[in-house]
């Protein structure tokens, strides 16, 4: 079947030169996903060729086939982005953020009142990099006027700003990672529920500890605004003009009852109907409310809102994904992991084990390809094919819950795993922001800078690995795996049929 069956050692290797291009692309060349991913995925499919034997359109098709399984995925993330726009410009953020800040802030409080608001603030609109964007200059500058610790308040902007990607409805990569391993959104944020608020938790009571020592005198948000430079702004236009917007509101004002919107979405979405109709209810109530508040216009929120955020994800994120669920589909075809997951699989002992090393292979994964949508896209069939192929279950409810347990990592590991990788784009493009808004730094903020003291980001990865090997997630509510599954006797590697 294999032209190079002989050398299985050097077949292995060369099954591995898409991925090393690809990451070479992305992290070397720093290219965009858009011309990095199909690069990677024709490198896939004309190394599929020689090694089987086969056609252009034969090989084509197992990229094909891949994406097309994601279709439902690309009409989710559309109405995604319609929410995520329609709630930073239409006022849900802006009194998300005047409610946070009517708790008063305090040198020893700033970063913890900044991790909350953006937590929730991510979770509400769906958008890490619009959350850290529009938060940063209020908190900074705010961090500023009270004499607060500027580093740990960043850290904790980068760390509540992915909160929502992690947990939330709305964000592109929790919708990729619940598709890919067939869950429903809400039942892999039930799963998760009680750890990640735990993980907040003990994240708050750590910036608590981290600033404790410092002033505790009240500052003014508003002073904090008006003392934001004109430069700073016009680079945050350049970088994220919405949160541009949402900054004007928070500084004018909007009504409180905008936060309902965002509600609406949450409290629809757990008595479990459709996730299209959540988000539907989000950007209509946002919508309705909005023309009570005389924040947006009828034409206004079809043309400006709705219409470009359709158009971003289809011009940019569903091509992009197209494309590297087509190079996972091909590498897959082809067992380009068989290694990886046989080495896997010798050594776990237990089911906690292999679950354990998935979520090691999915940091492994974000770490080589710098893109966590990439690494859901790609990683995911991996992990999900692993597990399958070795642990059994009495039941279909327990399979489900493993495969929720695969999209929480995916998720995790790519959202917050990138907090801690100094090459990744979410460090990059915080520490871009921070030197933009904020140039009161002898030296600019560096990635590292970032990751030093990013607290939530250390707790979410580094707890769920530790909580899996050890098994010791039967003491979370929600979290535990099933009791009764088991490794099977005969533990075939493949990730892929051939």
């Amino acid at each position: 079947m294999s032209r190079l069956k002989e050398n299985r050692l050097f077949t292995s290797l060369l099954k591995f030169v898409p991925l090393v291009v690809f990451a070479v692309l992305v992290i070397v060349f720093e290219l965009d996903l858009l011309i990095a991913a199909p690069i990677a995925t024709f490198t896939a499919v004309g190394i599929y060729m020689f090694l089987y034997g086969v056609n252009f359109e034969r090989a084509f098709e197992q990229g094909v086939a891949a994406a097309r399984k994601i279709v439902l995925i690309f009409f989710i993330l559309m109405f995604a982005y319609g929410v995520a726009e329609c709630f930073m410009a239409t006022g849900v953020g802006a009194a998300v953020i005047r409610l946070a800040l009517l708790l008063g802030v305090t040198a020893r409080t700033v970063a913890p009142i900044a991790i909350l608001v953006t937590c929730v603030l991510s979770v509400g609109t769906g958008s890490s990099w619009g959350t850290f964007a529009a938060c940063a200059p209020i908190f900074i500058w705010l961090n500023h006027l009270v004499g607060g610790d500027a580093i740990l308040t960043i850290c904790a902007i980068a760390g509540g700003s992915c909160f929502g990607d992690n947990i939330g409805m709305i964000s592109d990569v929790t919708v990729l990672s619940c598709g890919l391993q067939d869950v429903k959104i809400i039942d892999r944020i039930k799963h998760q529920l009680v750890w990640s608020l735990g993980c907040l938790a003990i994240a708050l009571v750590i910036f608590l500890i981290a600033g404790w020592h410092l002033p505790n005198e009240q500052g003014n948000f508003q002073e904090a605004i008006d003392n934001i430079p004109p430069d700073a702004i016009a680079a945050l236009m350049r970088e994220r003009a919405s949160a541009v917007l949402l900054l004007d509101q928070v500084n004018h004002g909007v009504p409180y009852y905008m936060v309902l919107p965002m509600l609406i979405v949450i409290v629809l979405s757990f008595f479990g109907l459709h996730t299209m109709i959540c988000l539907g209810a989000g950007m209509v109530s946002s919508l309705i409310l909005g023309l009570f508040a005389g924040t947006i216009t009828l034409h206004r929120w079809l043309t400006v809102l709705l219409l470009p955020s359709f158009q971003s994800a289809g011009e940019s994120v569903i091509v992009m994904m197209i494309w590297v669920a087509a190079f996972g589909g091909v590498m897959n075809a082809m067992n380009a992991f068989d290694p990886l997951s046989r080495g896997v699989v010798r050594m776990s002992k237990t089911p906690h084990g292999l679950m354990g090393w998935c979520g090691v292979i999915c940091l492994v994964g974000n770490a080589a390809l710098a893109d966590e949508a990439a690494q859901v896209a790609t990683i995911s069939p991996i992990v999900r094919e692993l597990v399958e192929k070795n642990v059994e279950t009495d039941s279909e409810e327990d399979a489900y819950k493993l495969r929720c347990r695969l999209a929480t990592f995916t998720s995790s590991m790519g959202i917050y795993g990138s907090q801690l990788i100094p090459w990744h784009c979410f460090p990059v493009f915080f520490a871009t922001v921070v030197n933009a808004v904020y140039p009161m730094f002898r030296e600019p903020v560096t990635p590292l800078q970032i990751i030093s003291r990013n607290y939530l980001g250390f707790l979410f990865v580094g707890s769920i690995l530790l909580l899996t090997f050890t098994g010791w997630d039967k003491y979370i509510p929600g979290l535990a795996l099933p009791q009764n599954i088991r490794l099977k006797k005969k533990r075939p590697a493949t990730t892929a049929a051939e």
